[in-house]
């Protein structure tokens, strides 16, 4: 089981959570508000009924305040980051198109951080990616990436990797504002976040395993990921805010499997679903899972929750919102369970 985190109170404090109608920012406005904080979430409309889930979260009628911002309109965020104790800033362009993706990060990030130094917040906790820290083609076989590692911005612009350039660029100026302002900045990067989703639209991640289950792709490619759970992800961020030695990078994440490990877990413990059993590139040598370490965030006392276990939930979890059949057999065996 993850951490528990309930002796850690945050009774009394007030933090800012930006974006918070997204997948992890939802999972850690939920444990905030768990945990006694009072939680000011950013969102472009409070009155979005796609951001309902947050009002219906425990402690949301008392600690939950949605503000109206947008990462671009400085006004808007200072107002919201006002009387914060700290900022969770998880607010970002998940695309491939580099102007809907690099301005709105790398100056969205700007305007978070400089707000939060005029607040005097105590700490702003950036949530970054992988996407920051691995794309580097002179890595060998044999090199453990860890948070020393940064993505080639050059590589990332040649092979038109928006996503990745944004988040490095993003992050890279995070530190260099942060710096300037004298903000005490602490950084997570996630790799490909599975797990429960609690928002009612489906987001990227959780469709790189929808499309596995609803028929929609019939092959599954030859290529490496690194998972972990939504939960985790959230609890790191609120480890690394609540420690005071915490400092730099995070990196989270769990383990990293080949595509087709994944479709042979979904078809174990689902095999209802047309999963796809055949690999799109059976000519190259299968791809080997790189090397990865998270013992920074392991020294700070987080268990990881198994990929297995996260891909479960997943599952279970877009049956539950309603984005996948549940099949007879399912039904019946969950019935005889009960």
């Amino acid at each position: 089981m993850p951490i528990d985190t309930s002796s850690l109170s945050g009774h009394g404090q007030t933090v800012c959570v930006t974006g918070a109608g997204g997948f992890i920012a939802s999972w850690m406005v939920k444990l905030l508000l768990e945990k006694g904080y009072t939680v000011k979430g950013t969102v472009r409309n409070p009155d979005d009924p796609k951001n309902v889930h947050l009002r219906e979260l425990e402690g949301a009628n008392e600690r939950l305040i949605l503000c109206r911002a947008d990462l671009l309109d400085y006004e808007m965020l200072k107002e919201a980051i006002a009387g914060c104790d700290g900022v969770f800033h998880t607010a970002s362009p998940v695309t491939d198109d580099p102007e809907q993706m690099v301005e709105p990060a790398v100056n969205g990030t700007k305007n978070v951080i400089i707000a939060a130094a005029e607040a005097k917040v105590r700490r702003v906790v950036f949530t970054s990616s992988i996407g920051a820290v691995y794309m580097d083609p002179t890595r060998s076989a044999d090199d453990v990436v860890d948070e020393s590692c940064w993505s080639n911005l050059e590589f990332c612009q040649n092979t038109k990797n928006w996503y990745c350039y944004g988040k490095a660029v993003a992050e890279q100026a995070a530190w260099e504002v942060a710096k300037e302002k004298e903000v005490d900045l602490v950084v997570v990067n996630p790799v490909l976040v599975l797990g429960p989703v609690l928002q009612p639209t489906i987001n990227a991640s959780i469709m790189h395993i929808l499309k596995y289950l609803n028929g929609s792709t019939k092959t599954y490619a030859n290529a490496v990921q690194a998972y972990v759970h939504v939960r985790d992800v959230a609890l790191a961020h609120i480890l690394v805010f609540e420690t005071p030695s915490a400092s730099g990078r995070y990196l989270c994440s769990e383990s990293v499997l080949h595509r087709g490990e994944v479709v042979e877990i979904l078809a174990k413990f689902f095999p209802e679903y047309p999963i796809p059993n055949k690999c799109s590139d059976e000519k190259n040598p299968r791809k080997k899972p790189y090397k990865f370490s998270n013992q920074k965030l392991k020294d700070l006392g987080l268990e990881f929750t198994s990929v297995k276990q996260c891909l479960y939930e997943t599952v279970i979890s877009l049956q539950e919102k309603g984005h996948l059949p549940v099949p007879t057999q399912q039904e019946d065996s969950i019935k005889i369970q009960s």
